[in-house]
């Protein structure tokens, strides 16, 4: 019957069918003729009637309501059958006398007509009800016209999804996608006519995915798939009820799915509420609202496609430009079918090919990590690293590890076999300037990638469950952006587990608990400083795959740290590098020094020389705590030797 309403393309002459019907009784009537000319029923609104269960009293009044609107002499007939008592409008007095029958559940406003909003009573001071002017609704008379727009009061809150789109060499969901949709449309097709669809609740984090399997399952069935915050469903009674009633009304008249967005609800109240009662398809994004247990729920697993399946498509979207390029992409960015061919076709004239591509994922595929972690700028190269063999050699295998990992997990199986622990988990521990953020910098340019620096005030909260919601949250939109996250003063957040002596300590291991489990299933580079390795959890460096000491500088290591300081143009002046390597600093503390001795000198207009390095040493002692000697600082000039390099 909606199919036969909405595809009727004689819609509108049906209703000027029956109107002109309606004038012919109501002029008989003036004339007081006793045989009166049936009324017919146009479609649509007889499509009405069966959607909200209207009596043909009902259906009748508001047939007269909508001739109002459509017919220019239908006031004055109605003035005058009330007796010219300057009444130019439909009352439902006027109705019981037209159409011969009085029913007073007509009136009610439990009544159908006004309890779906279907006409209004504009009231009259004191008047009854019975004489008050009738209005229909506009919404309900764009129906009886034809137009299916949607009601402007839902259209301002709502947003449309779409149809699931085929790109030109790709299917709009992935195979196993499209497995999800299968399932999905087995159980809807298996529902009893008649009887509320189950809601259908999506678990996992990727909404674009999520939205494209609704749309696969809302075009399956031919419906008009639309989103909804959460957030904007009202807590009012009065609000609410309305809110209900009036999608409740539109799901009626058009063939309608929501997909309804949790993400940013805070009080679920409202949408648990909202539904339990809703009728028609529901599609629920958000693992954190806890439905009632009476209702009908199927829960599904939802994610992006497959690694393999990302490679494959990769492979298909770029044709003869294959090599290691699909692998390279599939390995570290997680994308979906639609996004993979929108950046294939918008490179397809850049060139280098493999760079641009590179590029163009990565900008799409920045992480939302806003108020939780703080961007850091990549500048650091290897060369400016100044480490032992071992530890550089450690900090290639993290590099090389994080590019192969689709040959060794795809290609060679591995994943087939672990459920975790796919990702890289490594430890970087030493004092304070020793390198560890510089490393981290290293690590990032080398594999072309962003870092993020977690900002621990914005993460941790006082609040129990907070702490759990922000890291859940930081670890998600990483793992979407490929990102690599780097936790500095990392025993703040993963420190040692403590006995259980009152309700604090137990939700302070629950975050322990939560970090130890989030941390080993993190499918990217994380990455964990500390200065005081010995207060981590001992379950954390188990589940490390590698720990870097970042030893205090020899004085070797201090003689390239300085070396490698100053930048190629900076004026310099004869310095005694073996001289300075004598003083016991960390890298970050030559940075320091380094950093101000040449702001003394471009104050004084002369090149950095050694009595500027001094000074600045001075500075940086003082500011340390140190005593200062000072036969440490007395420079004569002669030790310089084979040290001494001129760079002016």
């Amino acid at each position: 019957m909606r199919n036969a309403v909405h595809d009727m393309k004689n819609q509108k002459m049906a209703l000027a069918v029956a109107v002109e019907a309606l004038r012919g009784r109501m002029e008989q009537m003036e004339i007081q003729q006793e045989k009166l000319s049936p009324i017919p029923i146009p479609p649509a609104l007889e499509y009405l009637g069966n959607c909200f269960q209207l009596t043909r009293l009902e259906q009748e009044t508001l047939l007269l309501c909508a001739a109002m609107e459509l017919d220019d002499t239908v006031p004055m007939l109605c003035d005058r059958l009330e007796g010219g008592k300057n009444r130019p409008y439909p009352t439902f007095s006027l109705a019981f006398g037209i159409f011969g029958d009085e029913d007073w559940e007509v009136v009610s406003c439990e009544g159908a007509l006004r309890y779906w909003h279907l006409l209004e009573v504009q009231k009259r001071d004191t008047l009854p009800d019975k004489w008050c002017p009738l209005k229909i609704d506009q919404r309900i008379l764009n129906f009886l016209v034809g137009h299916q727009r949607l009601d402007r009061r839902l259209a301002s809150l709502v947003y449309p999804l779409g149809t699931a789109e085929e790109g030109e060499h790709l299917p709009a969901c992935s195979p196993s996608q499209e497995a999800v949709v299968k399932e999905i449309c087995r159980v809807l097709e298996k529902s009893p006519p008649g009887q509320r669809l189950p809601i259908i609740q999506f678990l996992g984090e990727n909404a674009p995915s999520k939205q494209q399997i609704a749309r696969a399952v809302a075009e399956n069935f031919g419906w008009l798939l639309l989103g909804l915050p959460g957030q904007i469903i009202p807590s009012v009674n009065a609000e609410y009820e309305d809110f209900l009633r009036l999608w409740e009304r539109e799901n009626h008249l058009l063939d309608l799915a929501l997909y309804l967005d949790t993400e940013q609800v805070t009080a679920e109240a409202a949408v648990q509420r909202f539904a339990s009662q809703c009728r028609g398809m529901l599609f629920l994004d958000g693992r954190s609202v806890r439905l009632p247990a009476y209702l009908d729920v199927l829960a599904v697993a939802t994610d992006k496609p497959t690694p393999k399946e990302q490679r494959q498509a990769w492979a298909t979207v770029l044709g003869e430009e294959v090599g290691e390029i699909p692998s390279r992409l599939a390995s570290q960015f997680s994308l979906t079918f639609g996004e993979i061919e929108k950046i294939a076709v918008s490179t397809r004239d850049r060139q280098p090919r493999e760079r641009s591509l590179w590029q163009a994922c990565l900008q799409h595929s920045v992480p939302r990590l806003e108020g939780l972690a703080q961007r850091l700028e990549v500048k650091a190269s290897l060369e400016n690293l100044v480490l032992p063999e071992r530890e550089l050699g450690l900090l290639r295998q993290i590099v090389q590890q994080v590019r192969l990992r689709s040959r060794v997990y795809d290609e060679w199986g591995y994943r087939d076999r672990l459920n975790r622990g796919l990702g890289t988990s490594a430890l970087f521990a030493g004092e304070s300037g020793t390198g560890k953020t510089m490393a981290a910098e290293v690590i990032a340019k080398e594999l072309d990638i962003h870092l993020y620096r977690i900002d621990l005030s914005s993460v941790v909260s006082k609040y129990i469950g907070e702490t759990e919601k922000n890291l859940s949250r930081l670890f998600d939109a990483a793992e979407e952006g490929g990102a690599i996250l780097f936790f500095d003063e990392a025993d703040a957040l993963f420190g040692k587990r403590s006995e259980v002596k009152d309700a604090r300590d137990r939700y302070a291991n629950i975050e322990v608990d939560y970090l130890l489990q989030r941390i080993e299933s993190y499918r990217g580079l994380a990455i964990l400083a500390t200065n005081l390795k010995g207060s981590l959890d001992e379950a954390f460096l188990r589940r490390l795959r590698f720990i870097i000491d970042f030893p205090f500088p020899n004085p070797e290591s201090r003689l390239h740290l300085w070396q490698k300081e100053f930048p190629p143009a900076l004026p310099l002046g004869a310095l005694d590098w073996q001289f300075l390597a004598r003083f016991n600093l960390t890298g970050g503390a030559i940075h320091n020094i380094a950093l101000n001795a040449a702001f003394l000198a471009a104050e004084r207009g002369e090149r950095v020389e050694m009595e500027h390095i001094l000074a600045a040493a001075r500075l940086e002692w003082q500011k340390l705590g140190r005593p200062i000697y000072e036969a440490e600082f007395q420079w004569d000039g002669t030790s310089a030797s084979e040290g001494v390099y001129d760079f002016a």
